[in-house]
Parts: structure tokens; C-alpha cells; sequence
């Protein structure tokens, strides 16, 4: 009896690990495939596609999935998406004019160690080995996010005070999706996660809108922005699942991970040159996960 509890609270534990890592991999092929879109077209262009196209996508793997979504569930879902949509504005505002090596490790930070804060404040207790993985986590995020300046098209400027209100505002708002989206009540399908995507294509449709971008897209724009959708929308799910197999101190310190996948892509498939700095965080990574999925 007491191996098989202890294999069950081993099952526990990888089940939450696996699906956020997932998560993490899909939110950085995502992002690695909307920066190479966006040297072509902006990024409000590119999101103006890629986000209706992941309510499709959600909303068609709902409707095979099932469950019993509830108003308070579905609420929930739709506030994820609408500060979801808010980070991903103010980031590429912030990005369009400031440092990418500050405003990044800013955000990412921000939006591992919110979740972690609010989740050990409503009583989680992760063991002695997840809570040194998710210290390892944090160390990890900052450092691959840390990117050079020399050769990018963007982030070039200082940080005003106007950028870094931006910057937090942005790490706070993807924070705030991981936790809204981690109260939905078990049992509901995927059904908040279309919600929450709705949410988030008003948002960027919206800043869109006041941007003046045109709506006409390319057929290759529409292509990339379905591809990108596509892992955005597993993303996104994987994350949902995750969060509700497991605490949300463990899940969202593993999602928020994302930018080492996204450098590895960009060392692998774009030519980049991976900086001392960040194979350390790349490191890092695979430690955290290591130790949050033994701990």
C-alpha cells in the first residue's frame, strides 16, 4: 500500500510537470515563429491573424473534448484572455522602443514569480526539492531572456519611466493570465480556454484597430499565423490541464520557461549566436524541471 501510494504521488507530480513543460514548448515554438513573422509584418499584424484562428482551433478541440462549462468557469476563462491580449500589447509597445535586454528578463520574471507568490500564499506546499526547482526556474527565465542588442531590428533606446511602466504592466498582465486561468473549476473541457482566447483576440484586435493596421493579409501571413495558432492553442491548453492536474506555484514557474525554447529555435533553425549567458539558462531549465518533477 505504501509503494503504491508513493507511485501515485509520483504519477501526481509528473502529470502537472509534463503538461506545463509542454506548455512551455508550444508557447515557444509559438513565439519563435511570430518574431520570424514579424520581421516581415508587424507584430500586431501577425497576432491579428494568428489569435482568431486560435478560437477556430480551441473552440473545434472543445467541442470534441466536451465537459460542462459553467458561467463562473467560462469568466474566468474570458478575463485570462483579456489581460493576456493587455500583456501582448503593452510588451510589443514596450519592445518597439526599448532595450529588449531590460524589458525582457523584466516580463519574464514578473510573470514566473506573481503565480509563485499566489500560489504559496493560498496554502501550496511544494517539497524541499520543487521549491530549490523553482528558485533554479526563476534564475533560468532571467538569464535566457537576456538577449543582445547588437543585430536586432528592435529594442534599440533606453528605458523611460513611460517603457517601464509597460514592462511591469505587461509581466503583471501575463501573470495574471496564468492565475485566472488556474481558477477555473475542474470538469468544464476546454471550453474557458476559448473563452479565454476570445478575450485576448479583442484585446489585440482592438490595439489593432488604434494602431490603424490594415486587415488584409497575405495567403503566407495566413499561413504562418495558423501554424503559430496551432501551438498557441496547445500552449494554452496544455497549460489549462496542467494547472488544473497541479499547483500553480509548480505550473506556472515551468510554463514561464518558454524563452529558452523559443533561443533554442532561434540558435538551431535562425542562425543566432547562443551569448555564454543564456546556455547557462538553458541549463537551468532542464535542472528546474528535473528537480520540480522529483521534488
Amino acid at each position: 500500500c505504501s509503494r503504491t501510494r508513493q507511485e501515485d504521488q509520483g504519477h501526481a507530480r509528473v502529470i502537472p510537470v509534463a503538461l506545463a513543460s509542454t506548455s512551455a514548448v508550444a508557447y515557444g515554438i509559438s513565439d519563435y515563429l511570430g518574431g520570424v513573422a514579424s520581421r516581415r509584418a508587424r507584430a500586431l499584424r501577425v497576432v491579428s491573424v494568428s489569435y482568431p484562428l486560435s478560437i477556430v482551433l480551441v473552440g473545434a478541440a472543445a467541442v470534441v473534448a466536451g465537459g460542462a462549462p459553467t458561467l463562473i468557469g467560462v469568466a474566468w476563462g474570458l478575463g485570462s484572455g483579456l489581460v493576456s491580449g493587455i500583456a501582448v500589447w503593452t510588451f510589443y509597445v514596450a519592445l518597439s522602443q526599448g532595450p529588449m535586454s531590460v524589458i525582457s528578463p523584466i516580463t519574464a520574471v514578473l510573470a514566473a514569480a506573481v503565480p509563485l507568490a499566489v500560489g504559496l500564499a493560498a496554502g501550496e506546499r511544494p517539497g524541499t526539492g520543487a521549491l530549490v526547482g523553482m528558485a533554479v526556474a526563476l534564475v533560468a527565465t532571467v538569464l535566457v531572456s537576456l538577449e543582445s542588442e547588437q543585430g536586432s531590428s528592435i529594442g534599440h533606446g533606453r528605458l523611460t519611466p513611460r517603457l517601464g511602466a509597460l514592462t511591469v504592466v505587461s509581466g503583471l498582465a501575463f501573470a495574471g493570465f496564468f492565475v485566472l486561468l488556474a481558477q477555473v473549476p475542474p470538469g468544464e473541457g476546454l471550453w474557458p480556454v476559448a473563452a479565454s482566447r476570445i478575450g485576448a483576440t479583442v484585446v489585440v484586435l482592438a490595439a489593432a484597430v488604434a494602431a490603424r493596421e490594415s486587415f488584409r493579409f497575405s495567403r503566407q501571413l495566413i499561413a504562418v499565423g495558423l501554424v503559430i495558432a496551432l501551438f498557441d492553442a496547445i500552449a494554452n491548453s496544455a497549460f489549462y490541464f496542467a494547472s488544473q492536474a497541479g499547483m500553480l506555484s509548480l505550473v506556472s514557474v515551468i510554463a514561464a520557461l518558454y524563452p529558452a525554447f523559443t533561443v533554442a529555435l532561434a540558435i538551431t533553425h535562425g542562425g543566432e549566436r547562443l551569448r555564454a549567458v543564456q546556455l547557462v539558462g538553458i541549463v537551468l531549465a532542464g535542472v528546474a524541471i528535473t528537480l520540480l518533477a522529483l521534488g
